[in-house]
């Protein structure tokens, strides 16, 4: 039986500047083999599946895959699945959405944009000196270009290092051969004043996406360590997918609890139904 499906782009208010993510609606009789099989196919960043919430809490739960395995968490994946589930005519249970996924409820506000609370961090800390030798030959670098390094899994595995600049960050061409099972995020400051205040890129090969366009996991995790070190204010945009050619705006805001919310546009491109 044909299930409803959506391709929906996410963090960027202009058509196909953001990163798509596939959203198949009513998923809960798929196979693990068929969700990873489709996620094979479509060979975006990420596919994911809509089904019932196992918690009373929870308003739908999903899981997520990349062309190669499923993640417990991933950013752009939650915006696209949320409004395609709103689009559909999914209603909250409360003022806020509440997705069930790997790493447990996550919380997404509706507002000028959908925006989700980061989550805790699954590991964090300092880099050691082997890993950011690795890094820098991944990244095709000199150590002395990382001016800070983090690790920052959410879920989705990030370890993260802040460079010089954005203009160093957006010269990066990477090896994608000596990742060795690294998922590396990349971010750099741009001058006070402009746009948006940080250039990020994402590089997760070994999950078969060597670029992301733009990553919702990763911006979240960012925004917990550098707003946390108080390199980043409370507020600010960052860009990413520059390099490919995207124009993703990533929109991060901290409330009065202390809660960091990551937040951008999000817009159907597809829709119709997927058999499988």
């Amino acid at each position: 039986m044909p299930l409803s499906f959506r391709q929906v782009d996410v963090f960027s208010s202009e058509p196909l500047r953001g990163n798509p993510v596939a959203v198949v609606h009513d998923a809960d009789g798929l196979t693990d083999e068929q969700m990873a099989a489709f996620a094979r196919w479509t060979n975006l960043s990420e596919t994911t599946f809509l089904l019932s919430p196992a918690t009373d809490e929870a308003d739908y739960r999903l899981r997520i895959f990349t062309p190669g395995g499923e993640l417990p968490f991933a950013g752009h994946p939650t915006l696209g699945s949320a409004h395609a589930w709103l689009e559909a005519g999914g209603r909250p249970r409360g003022e806020e959405l509440v997705q069930e996924c790997g790493v447990g409820p996550v919380r997404v506000q509706r507002g000028e944009r959908l925006a989700f609370a980061a989550p805790p961090l699954l590991r964090s800390g300092p880099v050691v000196d082997a890993d950011l030798e690795r890094i820098a030959r991944a990244l095709r670098i000199d150590r002395s270009d990382v001016v800070d390094s983090q690790w920052a899994d959410n879920g989705a595995g990030w370890v993260a290092v802040l460079l010089r600049d954005a203009d160093t960050v957006l010269a990066l061409s990477p090896d994608f051969g000596a990742f060795d099972g690294l998922d590396i995020g990349v971010v750099g400051l741009h001058p006070d004043g402009g746009e948006v205040r940080a250039e990020v890129r994402g590089f997760a090969p070994d999950a078969g996406i060597p670029e992301d366009p733009v990553t919702g996991s990763l911006n979240a995790a960012l925004a917990q360590w550098l707003i946390g070190n108080g390199t980043l204010p409370p507020t600010f945009v960052t860009a990413q997918g520059t390099a490919l050619g995207r124009a993703g705006r990533v929109h991060v805001d901290t409330d009065g609890d202390g809660t960091i919310w990551i937040g951008g546009a999000t817009v159907t491109t597809i829709a119709g139904s997927v058999s499988l």
